[in-house]
């Protein structure tokens, strides 16, 4: 019998996702089966978005994050820290070259996963966060996400190749400075002053940057400030090393993220040769904001998770505890409870991969252009879903969410740590503003080429 055209489209589509024995969308059952416990994917559910080798490549990350990094969140959290060899072993799984940004740096790391793009990236972030420890999370990949990016795209090949090999395969280490004492989201009114030398050799830096993921750990920062006048016009970015002198340190004590090493960094008159200069003058607020919409999905990709981490706690638990002669998921509050977490997860959960998708399809500057209002959204509705399932959670955990360790230990740290995502890469008040602007913005360009 000849094949029809239809017939033969649907073979090309297969081939095209790398369908093989699995078929047109179709996804092989993964995981441990607690309801909702994972993306709806793993449940069987057809999905165009991923194939064989992101298969692959969710079995060994989710390895590695059960051998190397589940059990020992507890421990690293209460060190304030992370094991010194912890990111050499995420440099050889290769996590590390895999959190900058949806690009395979090939040129300083060798090749990664075949036909590597943002849904790897994305499988990275959710299951290395099913560990349930945003301190964790950021203490592996925060500094490394943000920090690097503004090298690998702005910065000269003397500055490429002092930091970006080190710091991807986890010998050195890298952290983003922009927010400071007085200015978190008002990016473009910070303070810290970059003068050049009367010889104009060097550019002395002197200011405060506060709440800074990893910075207490790290040997390189890359830092926003202000070489010419007032507004963003006049925000330049150098990358400045801890071993320069009047660079200072120290530790702040959050309520959660602990492992993070969260930093309050003071420069006192360093001396920044010129040729740390991170692309151009003035050019520094351009290259802040072009990478502002992947530090928040990856912030988006962790809380989504998280919730989903708190929902699958609830139901494991809701399956062992016995109240009143029966256990708890016989209880129909509970049911609801569960169903009211898990409606919220799961849709959000499609919004995150239709955000992913156009990703991985649109050039940068298009995503720039298009998606920076959505991405402001839906982090908003990934913290609110996240902080709603984290308190759902302790209610249906009980005292065990009340308690560091033991059955509870998840749900208690993920507890602490809702504001840490609510508030850092832009608040919920600041981000549901810019949505609504983005998007009149975007109907008037849209109008004008109808």
């Amino acid at each position: 019998r000849r094949r029809t055209t239809r017939e033969r489209e649907r073979e090309r589509q297969t081939a095209s996702m790398g369908g093989g024995n699995i078929g047109e969308g179709r996804q092989p059952v993964y995981g441990t089966m607690v309801p909702f416990g994972d993306p709806s994917w793993y449940r069987g559910h057809n999905s165009p978005y991923y194939r064989d080798t992101h298969h692959a490549w969710r079995a060994k990350i989710r390895a590695f994050c059960e051998s190397e990094i589940m059990p020992y969140c507890k421990e690293w959290d209460d060190e304030k820290k992370l094991p010194d060899d912890l990111l050499r072993k995420c440099y050889e799984a290769q996590i590390l070259p895999a959190s900058c940004g949806g690009q395979w740096p090939t040129e300083y790391v060798g090749p990664g996963p075949a036909d590597f793009d943002a849904f790897h990236e994305l499988i990275m972030i959710d299951e290395l966060s099913r560990c349930g420890s945003g301190g964790v999370m950021w203490g592996i990949m925060g500094g490394l996400a943000i920090g690097l990016p503004p090298v690998l795209q702005n910065a000269s090949k003397y500055i490429k190749d002092k930091v970006a090999a080190d710091c991807l395969n986890g010998s050195k280490r890298i952290c983003l400075c922009i927010t400071e004492p007085t200015h978190g989201s008002d990016v473009a009114n910070l303070r810290t002053s970059a003068v050049k030398s009367k010889c104009g050799k060097f550019y002395v830096v002197n200011g405060e940057k506060k709440w800074i993921t990893n910075g207490i750990m790290s040997d390189f920062f890359t830092v926003a400030v202000r070489t010419g006048g007032p507004g963003p016009q006049g925000i330049s970015m150098v990358l400045i090393e801890k071993s320069m002198p009047g660079v200072k340190c120290r530790q702040m004590d959050c309520t959660g993220v602990w492992a993070s090493g969260t930093t309050y960094i003071t420069f006192d008159d360093v001396k920044v040769p010129v040729e740390n200069l991170i692309g151009q003058e003035g050019h520094g607020f351009r290259y802040i904001m072009y990478n502002f919409n992947h530090e928040r999905w990856m912030l988006i990709a962790q809380a989504v998770r998280f919730a989903r981490v708190c929902l699958e706690e609830s139901v494991k638990h809701a399956m062992r505890r016995k109240t009143f002669g029966k256990k708890l998921i016989e209880h129909p509050v509970i049911r609801l409870k569960i169903a009211e977490m898990a409606r919220q997860v799961e849709a959000t959960q499609a919004m995150l991969e239709s955000l992913t998708y156009q990703m991985n399809t649109m050039s940068k500057e298009e995503q720039n252009l298009k998606l920076g209002g959505d991405t402001a959204m839906l982090k908003v509705q990934a913290t609110k879903v996240y902080e709603y399932c984290a308190r759902e959670s302790q209610q249906i955990l009980g005292g065990i969410a009340y308690t560091k360790g033991g059955l509870g230990e998840k749900v208690e740290r993920l507890g602490r740590e809702v504001r840490a995502y609510a508030i850092p890469g832009g608040s919920e008040e600041i981000m549901l503003d810019l949505s609504v602007r983005q998007a009149m913005k975007i109907s008037k360009v849209l109008k004008s080429k109808m």
